[in-house]
């Protein structure tokens, strides 16, 4: 393409161009998911050198990982520019200037610590040992929130944090951990960033290189930044407001980390004669898609963006089916693969809440022959539960592998009480233990002579991302977690495990917790170019305990999208549909009438309808609601039609419903009415 002014400007629609053409020094660009946000980042700094507002050589991109930075800078690079461009994370640019700064004044560079847990082990009560993963996360949490251990037991408990430890014991912990740290001159990950900024704010020289080197700021994911990273932001900006950011509030999904969106949705009060920019136009998914995807948010009216614009062609109507047990989704997911393998299998992903129930779903793959890639596989090898796990059997390797499942199966009961018990540690080291019972019984239905030698070297192959085998030249389906897979897009996605207790998850207790599950929903749903498809099981198995399941909240509205979509409708008429059967029979699939009032339903005739419901549902392998919400069903047993024309005017009854089943409805209360 050309580079010119005018040439970088000729693929963009009119809101991106106005974003990459601005000439506010200080700009805040509202991307919505799907609106070209890395090629408006881009083409703005592209823009900027190409007409000589910007210096190539004075620019600082920053992004949250490496392969952010790496698209950035090869993005840029094919653009033309002469020079290349300071593009990388923030614990990345961090410790490059760390090491600048202590080469200057003569200061042996100091370690850095890959992981926390080596040193918090004997600074540990023992019986906390096997929380070292959450403990290390709250130290993470506290540091990224410029909490120091003086005053984390008072902050934690003002942000109603649910702790390892006790407060003043965690407390403690914290601060012998950063004590430990001085003592052996090392730095963890959240201290790059701590310790670049104290340069910057106490040593003038060194802040006036930096800010000479890096005069043009460019922050991506802004919704992202934490209290910490703002003040690094801040020190290398100084008083200058040569500052462009790009965000999505929509996609805020990292609070519980420590991320603090109102930099984001507050940017025009930090500064105030800033330019706010919204891109709310989608190019990735289809209007069908992208009718879920706007549903999923609880609240759009009020937002700063509006519900996202589809542009590309319609697709398939998204799916929502449920199955009898987590297994049986799993493998009809598997089947569902490789009927489309035939537009390769990179093209497909499949996406759950959690990385306990990935491995289910990897465990139906690799039996239907579906080549997988695990993304965040290793990390589950090295949480601390599971690493105690590994460092016992790498004691004890001549151990037979039956022997180790039995005292798996027992320790993960000894950690489950009554359904709903335990608090997130215990659940963690649970959810943990679990998994590594169903990876042992499927290594042992394989070769039940395994010993723990073998089977940390099975693990091993089995879980590591980038196996070769689960990456083979014909590609893989991507397995991954709602966060993992932000950033990313498929032609095909499944959502699977769409159930309470997971969508939203069973510790967001708060209205700030369940509205950022529903970002993550919408995160997850956005992720799907052409076609999506959500599910959820009837029962779920976790170790030897399988308990009843039931869809997650948020399915209702999806659900009703769904509907009018199949009955020709845009989508759109969700809100007025939920609204009149609210106002008319209460909230659907949760009562059938309102409150205090009398239902006229004859119970007879609506007994007769959901027992025809649910055969029908059966028969179509589908959730009972999905045929008619209970909502439908109570204004179908009041009303009694005795015509199409009578069942139409119905709440939940469009066409094609009626065209399905219309006669049999009319059979049903005419036969109850005689």
């Amino acid at each position: 393409m050309s580079t010119s002014p005018l040439g970088l400007l000729a693929d963009l629609d009119p809101a991106q161009r106005n974003a990459v053409t601005d000439d506010s020094p200080t700009l805040c660009i509202l991307a919505g998911a799907g609106s070209g946000k890395t090629r408006v980042l881009t083409r703005r700094i592209a823009h900027r050198v190409a007409t000589g507002t910007a210096d190539a050589q004075h620019v600082l991109a920053v992004t949250f990982t490496r392969r952010a930075a790496g698209e950035l800078r090869e993005r840029l690079g094919a653009l033309g520019l002469r020079e290349p461009v300071a593009a990388g994370t923030f614990h990345g640019l961090a410790l490059a200037q760390l090491r600048r700064w202590w080469a200057d004044r003569g200061h042996a560079p100091q370690a850095v610590l890959a992981r926390k847990a080596p040193l918090l082990v004997p600074l540990v009560p023992p019986r906390a040992a096997a929380s070292l993963g959450e403990i290390a996360a709250e130290i993470e949490w506290a540091k990224a929130r410029l909490v120091a251990p003086e005053r984390y037991a008072d902050e934690a408990g003002a942000a109603g944090r649910r702790l390892p430890l006790p407060p003043t014991a965690m407390a403690t912990v914290f601060a012998r951990y950063e004590h430990e740290k001085r003592r052996r001159r090392a730095l963890d990950f959240d201290d790059l960033l701590a310790q670049c900024t104290a340069a910057l704010e106490t040593d003038a020289a060194f802040a006036a290189s930096q800010r000479w080197r890096f005069r043009h700021l460019f922050v991506d994911e802004y919704q992202d930044v934490n209290a910490l990273q703002l003040r690094l932001l801040d020190a290398w900006r100084g008083d200058r407001l040569d500052l462009c950011v790009v965000g999505d509030p929509e996609q805020a999904i990292y609070a519980w980390n420590g991320a603090d969106a109102t930099a984001l949705t507050g940017f025009r009060r930090r500064f105030p004669t800033a330019r706010v920019i919204r891109l709310d136009h989608n190019y990735r998914s289809s209007p069908q898609i992208l009718a879920v995807a706007n549903t999923v948010l609880e609240s759009r009216p009020g937002g700063l963006l509006s519900p996202l614009v589809p542009n590309q062609p319609a697709g398939p109507i998204p799916t929502i089916r449920s199955y009898a047990s987590d297994t049986d989704e799993a493998r009809e997911i598997a089947r569902a693969l490789r009927r489309r393998a035939a537009g390769g299998w990179s093209s497909m992903a499949v996406l759950a809440r959690t990385t306990a129930q990935l491995l289910v779903l990897e465990r139906a793959l690799r039996a239907a022959a579906v080549p997988y890639r695990l993304r965040g596989a290793l990390p589950f090898l090295q949480g601390t539960e599971v690493a105690a796990v590994l460092g016992e059997l790498a004691a004890a390797p001549a151990t037979p592998l039956r022997t180790v499942l039995a005292d798996l199966r027992q320790r993960a009961h000894d950690l489950r009480g009554e359904e709903g018990d335990g608090d997130d540690a215990t659940r963690a080291r649970r959810d943990a233990l679990e998994g590594l019972v169903r990876l042992a019984e499927e290594h042992l239905a394989t070769d039940p002579s395994a010993t723990a030698a073998g089977h940390i070297a099975w693990l091993d192959t089995a879980l590591r991302s980038d196996d070769p085998r689960r990456a083979p030249a014909g590609g893989a389906v991507e397995l991954a977690t709602f966060h993992a897979a932000k950033g990313l897009e498929w032609p095909v996605v499944f959502l699977a495990g769409l159930e309470q207790g997971l969508v939203p998850i069973g510790h967001a207790t708060t209205p700030e917790a369940r509205s950022e599950e529903r970002r993550l929903l919408y995160v997850a749903a956005t992720r799907a170019r052409r076609e999506l498809h959500c599910s959820w099981a009837e029962r779920r198995t976790s170790g030897a305990r399988t308990s009843a399941r039931s869809p997650s909240p948020f399915l209702e509205a999806l659900e009703a999208v769904v509907r009018d979509l199949e009955e020709g409708g845009t989508g759109v008429e969700w809100r007025r549909f939920m609204a009149a059967s609210r106002s008319r029979l209460g909230p659907l699939r949760r009562s059938t009438a309102r409150p205090g009032t009398a239902s006229t339903a004859d119970p007879g005739v609506l007994e007769a309808l959901r027992s025809w419901r649910a055969s029908t549902a059966r028969a179509s392998g589908v959730p009972a609601f999905v045929v008619l919400h209970d909502a439908t069903l109570q204004a179908v047993a009041e009303a009694r039609p005795r015509s199409r024309e009578a069942l139409l005017a119905l709440p939940g009854v469009g066409p094609v419903k009626a065209e399905r089943y219309g006669d049999a409805l009319l059979t049903v209360v005419g036969d109850d009415a005689s």
